[in-house]
């Protein structure tokens, strides 16, 4: 087995689970024949325009579109148009499926962004292995770009996804009028620890500490980053402010019982983290970096308390003061 087959295995088997096609056909008998082609092995989702398909898209997005060109009102063209021109989904591959295949079409359909070209009636060998292919490359270019985004000390995400996520689930939030929190870790007398055990101590302490705050996240979505040195992130989408304290508390409670000896803490006798929360209500005011500052300032509020523990405040809401 090569070295991106056991990653890949691990996104298939964890994340994705079987991978999600989107049918999109104005014929319900086509979509029907897609189902019968994929249906053992692939979650098949199906639209039968192109503006209920955009909309699934963005919020169920699929692994693969399975896109019809000749449909009324909008056609397979101008989706595809729309999916490359927005981030959240550009890299969702495009297979166009049609009965009028001629060279210009081809062409045309390539040139906006599409993976490949099937004619109608399909081939049920061909249209699986080409679908395999172009799922397969796919996922390798979501592994690869992951892989830029993981810190490399502690296997969590690293800052710049961190930053990257935070502006995608805020704009999310205000779409849907969904709570967002975010969490800020903090080590206790790090420095300290480094002073008394020495450096490589520290990294495996760092490790430690990242999975064990990996270990706490409920949903898929929610995701842990090392922010900074001894620092870590939490975001956590459509996630209330108790809900973001329990979890914050449940952090705080893991670390701990990691029993990490710290014996130049003056906390405890083990490593301990200070966390503070901040969420974003649906009537909330302000912007992602306000949320991120109220956070940092729970943060503070937890050190000048004395350590070990978690401090959180909600942003305030509009028409208060």
């Amino acid at each position: 087995m090569t070295l991106i087959e056991t990653p890949m295995d691990a996104m298939l088997g964890s994340s994705h689970g079987k991978p999600k096609l989107l049918v999109v056909d104005d014929q319900p008998i086509n979509i029907q024949v897609m189902h019968q082609v994929f249906g053992g092995d692939y979650q098949v989702f199906m639209a039968t325009s192109g503006t209920q398909a955009l909309s699934i898209c963005q919020t169920n997005p699929p692994d693969l579109v399975l896109l019809d060109i000749v449909m009324p009102g909008m056609d397979g063209f101008e989706v595809c148009t729309e999916l490359k021109a927005n981030d959240a989904t550009c890299n969702i591959p495009v297979i166009f499926v049609t009965a009028h295949t001629d060279a210009a079409q081809e062409t045309h359909g390539l040139s906006l962004g599409a993976v490949d070209f099937i004619a109608k009636p399909v081939n049920p060998a061909v249209v699986r292995a080409r679908v395999k292919t172009q799922l397969t490359l796919k996922f390798q270019s979501d592994l690869l770009r992951k892989l830029v985004f993981l810190d490399g000390l502690s296997g969590v995400f690293n800052r710049r996804y961190f930053d990257q996520q935070l502006g995608v689930e805020w704009a999310r939030s205000t779409r849907s009028s969904s709570p967002l929190s975010a969490i800020m870790i903090d080590v206790d007398h790090f420095k300290l620890y480094n002073d008394h055990y020495g450096h490589q101590a520290g990294d495996d302490c760092l490790r430690q500490i990242a999975m064990a705050l990996k270990a706490c996240l409920k949903r898929p979505a929610d995701l842990v980053a090392r922010y900074g040195g001894e620092e870590f992130g939490c975001i956590l989408p459509d996630t209330a402010f108790d809900d973001a304290m329990g979890l914050a508390n449940e952090m705080e409670r893991k670390v701990r019982a990691l029993g990490i000896p710290h014996e130049a803490s003056s906390v405890a006798r083990v490593v301990t983290v200070s966390v503070g929360v901040a969420t974003r209500t649906v009537d909330s005011v302000d912007d992602a970096v306000a949320m991120i500052g109220l956070a940092d300032a729970q943060l503070y509020d937890a050190k000048q308390s004395g350590r070990g523990r978690v401090c959180g405040a909600q942003l305030q809401a509009a028409g208060t003061t």
